[in-house]
């Protein structure tokens, strides 16, 4: 659907676009939609070598393509579907950062212990659904704004 807007944040989102046709993010209506982050380093795309850093740095890189798509966040998180090798290795480490990113509600989520993933080094891959009114309202009027000087 070439109406709707994706984003791709530079390095590994770019990575992710021209190499394997997808976007780290797209908005539809007032939600973000985000694609699986994981424990990769967004500059030079190589996941975290230990198991519960490369956790932590997928619930960054979830915010950082909220933020990238205009959202402000894991406070706008209202759903996670989170994609584990090893859930008995991660999943005391993703409570963890429930904590630390979603302080003040707690979204549903869904747990799905995997094979394998994207990546031969990933062992967690984190997915999220964000309400965003107000980035969406801006989206509109950036996207109205920029038809109306062509």
């Amino acid at each position: 659907m070439s109406n709707l807007q994706t984003y791709s944040y530079p390095g590994f989102g770019d990575w992710g676009r021209e190499t394997m046709h997808y976007s780290q993010a797209v908005r539809v209506g007032d939600i973000i939609h985000v694609s699986g982050q994981g424990g990769w380093d967004r500059k030079t795309t190589e996941v975290k070598p230990n198991i519960l850093d490369e956790v932590d740095q997928a619930f960054e890189n979830v915010d950082h393509a909220l933020k990238h798509a205009g959202g402000k966040g894991w406070s706008q998180v209202y759903h996670i579907t989170s994609y584990h090798t090893d859930i008995k290795a991660t999943q005391e480490r993703v409570v963890q950062n429930f904590k630390r990113w979603l302080p003040d509600h707690q979204p549903t989520w869904t747990m799905i212990g995997v094979k394998e993933l994207g990546l031969e080094t990933m062992h967690i891959e984190i997915e999220v659904q964000a309400y965003d009114e107000e980035g969406a309202a801006e989206a509109r009027k950036a996207k109205a704004k920029g038809s109306a000087s062509q």
